[in-house]
């Protein structure tokens, strides 16, 4: 008969383990992975935790979603650079919260006020990356009032046409929806599509912070906050809107 090990003696691989059995992160055990991932401090924002999709959301699907919408269209952005992702909040105090954890993560902000209401111009620390590693240089932050109906959240992409901008509108214009106008000083107004859930993709001549630097110069690093905008109650297609808290 064959005898039982001696009580408090391990055999096999185990033995060869202060604790009786092998770490976690051992490579001959396949099943058993590390507890932590290290990564290298270069590591890419797609192989670590994204704050900033924390904040408003998986941005990189939501530009592949306007993407892969536009081409049903007949509209390839491939050789298009990115102007900016914009985010729309229902509440005045959750425009102030979101503000407050992006600029956390940004070098500036420029904030103005249009329409009626301020706006924030949110530059991130490091470049948000969308659409197979096309930059994405800026996002717009935006409060009520909302002049129509528009999807909360993100809700539009902005996309820099260039120099072929008036031969982009030519071409497209069957499948445009319209053309925002944006004040004497827009070089020029941007021409968009509306999709069915009320979201947008936005074409530019030049991108939204060229344009707001041609006029105001350029942004600088630091946050600049309309702190001296008086809260109004406007009345729009929805109804009337209460003011700020």
């Amino acid at each position: 008969m064959r005898k039982a090990p001696r009580r408090g003696r391990a055999e096999g691989p185990a033995a060869r383990h202060p604790r009786g059995r092998r770490p976690r992160n051992d490579r001959r055990h396949p099943g058993l992975r590390p507890r932590y991932r290290v990564t290298s401090p270069r590591a890419r924002r797609s192989d670590v935790t994204d704050p900033i999709a924390d904040i408003i959301g998986d941005y990189s699907a939501f530009a592949a979603q306007q993407r892969d919408r536009l081409l049903v269209r007949g509209i390839d952005i491939t050789p298009y650079a990115l102007s900016h992702l914009a985010f729309r909040v229902p509440e005045w105090d959750e425009y102030l919260h979101v503000r407050t954890l992006l600029e956390r993560h940004a070098v500036a902000n420029r904030e103005n006020v249009w329409n009626g209401r301020p706006i924030s111009l949110i530059v991130p620390a490091e470049p948000l990356e969308a659409l197979d590693g096309k930059a994405v240089p800026l996002i717009e932050l935006i409060p009520p009032v909302h002049q129509r109906v528009y999807k909360m959240g993100l809700e539009h992409l902005g996309v820099v046409v260039g120099d072929t901008f008036d031969e982009f509108v030519g071409t497209h214009k069957p499948v445009l929806t319209g053309q925002q106008f944006q004040g004497p000083k827009s070089t020029p107004d941007p021409v968009y599509i509306l999709f069915e859930d009320f979201t947008h993709v936005k074409f530019y001549r030049l991108s939204l912070r060229a344009s707001v630097e041609l006029d105001g110069g350029p942004f600088g690093v630091g946050f600049h906050h309309a702190d001296d905008w008086v809260p109004q109650r406007l009345v729009t297609a929805t109804g009337p809107n209460p003011l700020p808290r």
